[in-house]
């Protein structure tokens, strides 16, 4: 699901000034991309995307300046004429054309000014809108942080997530979100895992209750914000079902638009699930460091029973 802001929280972000056009300080911003409409001073529309943040730096101030009094009228009309346009922000606290004060009233076209330059006002506010318009979803499961892998935990109620996070906690390891986790896809193929405001730093614990982590074990137990690399998905054991015994499998589940890693561990009485897990952490780490051990493990059972074929012969 594709979030919206409004021009509102820009402002509040950014202690943005407010010259003209307040009326329209609750106008929706779909995109995080910003425009700096050089083109359009110019007279060019053919191909200008309106529903992005305006940026007037001193480029386009400068340019502005050497056009007629009914050019730069006719310029600002225009662009301030938009309904898709959320705002216009002028930097390096630059002095506003009178035109686009006096259009952006007219249309109620939010005019904001900052003293930041040019350059880092839109890396900053493209870092914020694409923080803010970000996919996101919530998944049931439990997220922590083993060995610095943002592990998902997922499975059905009543298999054991929480107890197994709590005695991950107790081994060292961090607590991100249980029960429910907000996830977020801030670029591509990266997801990040928090948990919501009202359950951030507690675990739920059937038959004790509801225990606060940070409380208990520490600030060093916890985390707020977790880049999600691995899911591992708890399911009670099935007899008759053929589990991956090599680790050459290798299965992926998708979250949002992105493929995850995924590790099926069977549940059932005697098994330590804490201890498989930071296991599965640490071969993961070393997978991704060019180790395998299951294709080493394949590679010398295919030379070796190479080598009893051939003394045979």
């Amino acid at each position: 699901m594709r979030k919206k802001t409004k021009v509102s929280d820009l402002v509040q972000a950014f202690q943005l000034e407010v010259l003209a056009g307040e009326a329209g300080i609750g106008r929706l911003i779909h995109v995080a991309e910003l425009y700096r409409p050089g083109l359009e001073m110019a007279g060019y529309f053919a191909y200008h995307p309106r529903e992005r943040v305006q940026i007037l730096g001193k480029t386009e101030l400068t340019f502005f300046e050497t056009l007629t009094a009914e050019e730069r009228t006719d310029r600002m009309q225009r662009m301030c004429s938009e309904a898709e346009t959320p705002c216009f922000c002028i930097t390096r606290g630059m002095a506003a054309p009178a035109e686009l004060l006096e259009q952006g009233e007219k249309y109620g076209m939010p005019v904001l000014r900052t003293n930041l330059a040019t350059t880092t006002l839109v890396s900053r506010i493209t870092g914020f809108l694409e923080n803010k318009l970000a996919p996101t979803t919530t998944i049931h499961g439990v997220l922590v942080d083993v060995y610095g892998i943002g592990m998902l935990i997922t499975g059905t109620s009543g298999i054991g997530k929480s107890e197994t996070a709590l005695e991950l906690v107790k081994r060292g390891h961090r607590l991100i979100a249980d029960d429910a986790v907000e996830i977020k896809q801030v670029a591509e193929n990266i997801l990040v895992g928090n948990a919501p405001e009202l359950i951030k730093h507690l675990l739920e614990i059937r038959g004790v209750g509801i225990i606060n982590v940070m409380t208990l074990f520490g600030a060093g137990a916890i985390r707020n914000v977790k880049k999600i690399t691995l899911v591992i998905r708890l399911e009670t054991w099935q007899q008759d079902k053929e589990y991956d015994r090599l680790g050459l499998d290798e299965e992926t589940t998708r979250v949002i638009d992105t493929d995850l890693p995924l590790v099926t561990i069977p549940v059932r009485p005697g098994r330590n699930l804490a201890v498989i897990i930071e296991v599965a952490a640490m071969n993961f780490r070393l997978k991704r460091m060019g180790y395998n051990a299951a294709l080493q493990f394949t590679n010398k059972l295919t030379e070796t029973l190479a080598g009893d074929l051939d003394d045979a012969d």
